[in-house]
């Protein structure tokens, strides 16, 4: 059994409509789970449910999900952002890759509309940030799978082997780099990961995060400097670390401090 868990806050009724239609005509789901966090959303249709519950982020929302999905007996569990359109047959294609210690597979993301790509993956840099691989470069049609070392949380297919295993989602960023950390603390374990391009995703964009920009460069900063803490070579963890005081210098300077005082405090518990 293969089921679809979509996360929502505040995207739109439409929005999350066309996500739905989408995986439901794109075949290879059994059951779609939408985990509103935002308290407006509607989900119709036999096969769909809706699970309600405050804000405490994408990582737990996503965890509810996964819960939801594996008390119905799911063996795969996909994850996706509200804001995503499936092609068809996406699903069957990421799955043919989740083989032995192969925990997650990605599809290749485009920008909607447009022929440009959106994320292959993410790459974290020598300053500890996370960014997605080839975006904003033309899209080539076809491509064999690969592997993958980091996957992107907005669209990907889990096992549900790998989910127990790592115990999901790290909660406590709530929002950003949590992908990261799955990714990593699963490598560490001994999972892998693939990428397969001919499964395709399109990408509207960021839309439930674009109205309160302090609370994403905050979470976003923080976040940052938490993962590289956790898993960076102390190279990285130094020039993580520089950034954050480099950037003390700019405006809003009050959210930049903020999320530097909250990285070092918290690190001391992570």
């Amino acid at each position: 059994m293969r089921v679809a868990v979509v996360v929502t806050y505040s995207a739109g009724q439409a929005v999350l409509d066309r996500c739905v239609a989408a995986l439901r005509s794109g075949g290879g789901i059994d059951h779609i789970v939408v985990v509103d966090t935002g308290g407006a959303a509607v989900v119709s249709g036999d096969g769909n449910e809706l699970i309600r519950m405050t804000n405490r982020g994408y990582g737990a929302a996503a965890n509810l999900g996964f819960a939801a999905a594996v008390a119905r007996g799911a063996d795969q569990i996909a994850l996706l952002n509200d804001d995503v359109v499936v092609r068809p047959g996406w699903a069957e294609l990421l799955a043919t890759e989740l083989v032995g210690m192969v925990g997650a597979a990605q599809p290749k993301l485009l920008t909607s509309g447009f022929a440009v790509i959106d994320s292959l993956g993410v790459q974290i840099g020598r300053d500890g940030a996370g960014t997605d691989i080839g975006k904003g470069t033309p899209d080539t049609p076809g491509g064999m799978p690969s592997d993958l070392h980091i996957f992107t949380g907005g669209a990907v297919l889990f096992t549900r082997d790998f989910l127990v295993a790592t115990g999901g989602f790290d909660e406590r960023y709530f929002l950003y780099y949590e992908d990261v950390d799955l990714a990593l603390r699963g490598g560490e374990l001994g999972w892998s990961y693939r990428l397969v391009p001919t499964a395709v995703v399109e990408h509207v964009g960021s839309l439930s995060t674009a109205s309160v920009p302090n609370r994403t460069r905050y979470l976003q900063e923080r976040n940052r400097m938490l993962a590289a803490f956790r898993f960076a070579d102390r190279s990285t963890q130094r020039t993580a670390w520089w950034l954050s005081v480099r950037r003390l210098r700019h405006r809003p300077r009050r959210v930049h401090a903020k999320a530097f005082l909250a990285a070092l405090w918290l690190r001391r518990s992570w």
